[in-house]
C-alpha cells in the first residue's frame, strides 16, 4: 500500500516530499492510516484535532487517544474545542454543517500560521462513491457527480486511491489502534444511510459497484473539464462589462443551445438558482425593467440585454444631495463621477457644442451656488431642443434608459431649477443664445 501512496501523490501532483503537510486526524482508522503512511514515507507533517463536544467523554477520550498519536510520531500537535451547538444555532445550519465550517477554518488558521503547505483528509474511495450518490440525489448537477476530488486549492486528500477494505487490511497488518466512532452506525445520517442501506443492494446487482463507479466518476470528469471548456468559452463571448455591470445582451441568446443550460452557468457565480434563472428566461421578452434578486446579485431584464448589478450596490444609502458647487470652483467628485467646470466669455465666432458630456449654460441665468442631487418621482424639466416640459420618467422611458442607469442618474440644479441631467440633456431656458455674454461649462469626465 506503500508504494500506491507514493504514486498516488506523484500521479496526482498532490505535494512535494519535502513540503510539510498538516494531518486531519480524528483518531478512527482512516485517519491512523493516513499518518502511519506518512510516517512510513519519510513525510514532514503535523496532526491536528477537533473536539466538536458532541460525544460526550467519547469526544474527549478521541482527543486524548491523536494526542497521544501525535506524541508516538514525534510530530506538532493542535487541538480545539468548539461549541459545536451553539454555532449551528446561531448559523441556522446543521450540526454537519456547522462542523464543517468549524473545522475547514481552524485548520486553513493552523496551516497559514504555521507555514504548512497542505491539509490532507482522510477520505477514501467508498467516501466519494458515497458523495457521488449524495450529490445525484441531491441533484447537484455535473459538478457534483465527479465524487470527491484529490486536490482542491489547499485541500489534499492522499487516500482516494485506496478502497475501505484495503485501509482494514493495513492497519491489521501493522497492527494500528485507533477509534470507533460511534456515530458511524447510526442511520441518522444521509451518508450512513447510503453506506449501510443503499451501497449494499447495490452489490447485489453488480459485485464490482466500486469499480463501475469509480470509472462512471473518472468519465464524469473528463466530461465535466470539456463541458465547462465550452461554458467558458462562450462566456467570454457572451458576457460584456459596463462599467460596474456585468451584460449579457440579448442577441447572443440564439447561439446558446441549450438556453437554461447556458444561462444558469453564466448566472450561477452571481448566485441566481436554477429557479431564478428558468423564470428570467421566461420573462425574458417581457416588460423592461423587470427585477429578480439572488442572495448578492439583482438582475435587470431591459430592452435589449440582461444588467447584473451587486445587491449591496443596490441597497447602498447614499445622500440625494451633493455639497453646493460655487461660482468658482472647478471640480467636484461624487459617487464614482467627476465634474469639472470652467467659465469664459463667449466668444463671436462660437459653435454651441451639443455632446451628452458636456453641458454648455448661459452662465447669467445660473443662480449660485449650483446643486447636484438625485432625480426623483415627479421632476420635470424642459428638455433642450424641444417645446414645453417633460417628466424626467417620460425622458427616460422615451430615451431608453435601462433601470441601473435611472437609479444612478444625477442632476444639476440652479435655484431648484433642473440645469443638466447629467450625461444626458441639458435644459432648454440654460441654453446658450445669441444674446448670452459668459458660458459656463460643466464637463462629465469618464
Amino acid at each position: 500500500m506503500q508504494k500506491e501512496f507514493l504514486a498516488y501523490i506523484k500521479n496526482e501532483n498532490l505535494f512535494a516530499t519535502s513540503e510539510k503537510i498538516l494531518l486531519t486526524v480524528s483518531g478512527g482508522i482512516d485517519s491512523v492510516v493516513m499518518c502511519q503512511l506518512f510516517y512510513e514515507a519519510g513525510l514532514k507533517f503535523g496532526i491536528a484535532h477537533c473536539n466538536f463536544q458532541l460525544r460526550g467523554t467519547e469526544s474527549e477520550e478521541d482527543e486524548k487517544f491523536v494526542k497521544q498519536l501525535a506524541n508516538w510520531y514525534k510530530v506538532p500537535f493542535y487541538s480545539n474545542l468548539f461549541d459545536t451547538t451553539a454555532f449551528a444555532e446561531s448559523k441556522n445550519v446543521s450540526i454537519q454543517m456547522a462542523a464543517r465550517e468549524l473545522r475547514y477554518s481552524w485548520f486553513e488558521e493552523i496551516r497559514k500560521k504555521e507555514k504548512y503547505k497542505y491539509i490532507a483528509t482522510a477520505h477514501h474511495q467508498d467516501d466519494s462513491i458515497e458523495t457521488f450518490f449524495i450529490n445525484l440525489i441531491r441533484g447537484t448537477g455535473i459538478a457534483g457527480l465527479h465524487g470527491i476530488l484529490p486536490k482542491q486549492r489547499t485541500i489534499i486528500r492522499p487516500l482516494l486511491f485506496a478502497t475501505k477494505n484495503k485501509i482494514i487490511e493495513f492497519a491489521a497488518i501493522a497492527k494500528l489502534r485507533y477509534r470507533e466512532d460511534s456515530s458511524n452506525a447510526s442511520d441518522k445520517y444521509l451518508r450512513n444511510k447510503i453506506r449501510h442501506q443503499i451501497i449494499p443492494v447495490l452489490k447485489e446487482i453488480n459485485p464490482s459497484l466500486e469499480k463501475t463507479i469509480n470509472d462512471t466518476i473518472q468519465r464524469l470528469k473528463n466530461v465535466e473539464q470539456i463541458y465547462y471548456s465550452q461554458i467558458n468559452f462562450y462566456r467570454g463571448i457572451v458576457m460584456e462589462k459596463e462599467k460596474k455591470y456585468e451584460i449579457i445582451p440579448k442577441r447572443h441568446f440564439s447561439m446558446l443551445n441549450p438556453l437554461e443550460t447556458y444561462l444558469y452557468e453564466f448566472l450561477k457565480p452571481y448566485n441566481f438558482n436554477l429557479s431564478t434563472v428558468k423564470e428570467i428566461i421566461l420573462g425574458r421578452s417581457g416588460v423592461s425593467g423587470k427585477q429578480f434578486f439572488s442572495s448578492t446579485h439583482r438582475l435587470i431584464i431591459d430592452r435589449d440585454k440582461l444588467i447584473i448589478d451587486i445587491k449591496s450596490d443596490v441597497q447602498r444609502p447614499m445622500s440625494d444631495l451633493i455639497s453646493p458647487i460655487k461660482k468658482n470652483q472647478k471640480e467636484i467628485v461624487f459617487d464614482e463621477t467627476k465634474l469639472n467646470f470652467k467659465t469664459i466669455t463667449k466668444p463671436a465666432n462660437y459653435k454651441l457644442q451639443t455632446t451628452n458630456y458636456i453641458a454648455s449654460l448661459d452662465f447669467d441665468k445660473l443662480v449660485f451656488p449650483l446643486d447636484i442631487r438625485k432625480w426623483k418621482k415627479g421632476d420635470s424639466f424642459y428638455p433642450f431642443g424641444m417645446k414645453g416640459k417633460k417628466k424626467l420618467s417620460d425622458f427616460f422611458i422615451d430615451n431608453k434608459v435601462p433601470l441601473n442607469q435611472k437609479e444612478n442618474t444625477w442632476l444639476l440644479t440652479s435655484a431648484g431649477e433642473i440645469v443638466w441631467i447629467i450625461g444626458m440633456r441639458i435644459d432648454e431656458r440654460f441654453k446658450v443664445t445669441d444674446k448670452t455674454k459668459k458660458i459656463y461649462f460643466a464637463e462629465l469626465v469618464k
